[in-house]
């Protein structure tokens, strides 16, 4: 099975709980950032995990991003706005045939969040979805994440991948 897990990461959070789902998922599951997610990556990817931060209540649009390079002085380091957005990510990315899952990292109050909208698009490219979305708690603004989230993140690419496997024989894709 080929996994690819793919991620937004402003703080490295999220990247954080991308290495921990795809060691979770086991050989053949890679992490990578929305850049190097190209199409030919994705092309023969059994499963495809999408994650990204809750900013501003809801997945990060282009101008979230750049706002926060002077909203965000007080940050402990600065964003990482080295790759496209999950955003963009998903509006080019081609259009699939394996099964998805979607997570977002977060605050644990945050009335809005980013699954709804990768899911979305992940299907409309025609993914599948596997499993129900899973959201991974910041303790702060800027992290770091609550202590346990890197062994639950662990456990859900465990679940995932025997989700994938338990699957019968010619399910459509």
């Amino acid at each position: 099975m080929k996994a690819v897990v793919v991620y937004e990461s402003l703080w490295g959070n999220t990247a954080a709980v991308a290495r921990a789902i795809a060691e979770g998922i086991g050989p053949g599951a890679e992490p990578l950032s929305t850049d190097e997610a190209t199409a030919a990556v994705m092309a023969d990817a059994d499963l495809v995990v999408a994650g990204a931060p809750v900013l501003g209540f809801r997945l990060p649009t282009e101008a979230m991003r750049q706002s926060v390079l002077s909203s965000e002085r007080n940050a402990p380091v600065p964003p990482d706005l080295s790759h496209p957005s999950m955003r963009m990510w998903l509006q080019e990315n081609a259009p699939g045939h394996g099964r998805y899952a979607a997570f977002e990292t977060r605050i644990w109050w945050s009335p809005g969040g980013s699954v709804g909208a990768i899911a979305s698009e992940l299907e409309r490219a025609g993914y599948v979805a596997v499993a129900k979305p899973r959201k991974f708690v910041v303790r702060g603004k800027y992290g770091p994440l609550r202590e346990g989230e890197i062994e639950r993140a662990r456990q859900w690419g465990a679940e995932l991948a025997r989700a994938i496997r338990a699957e019968p024989a010619g399910v459509t894709r």
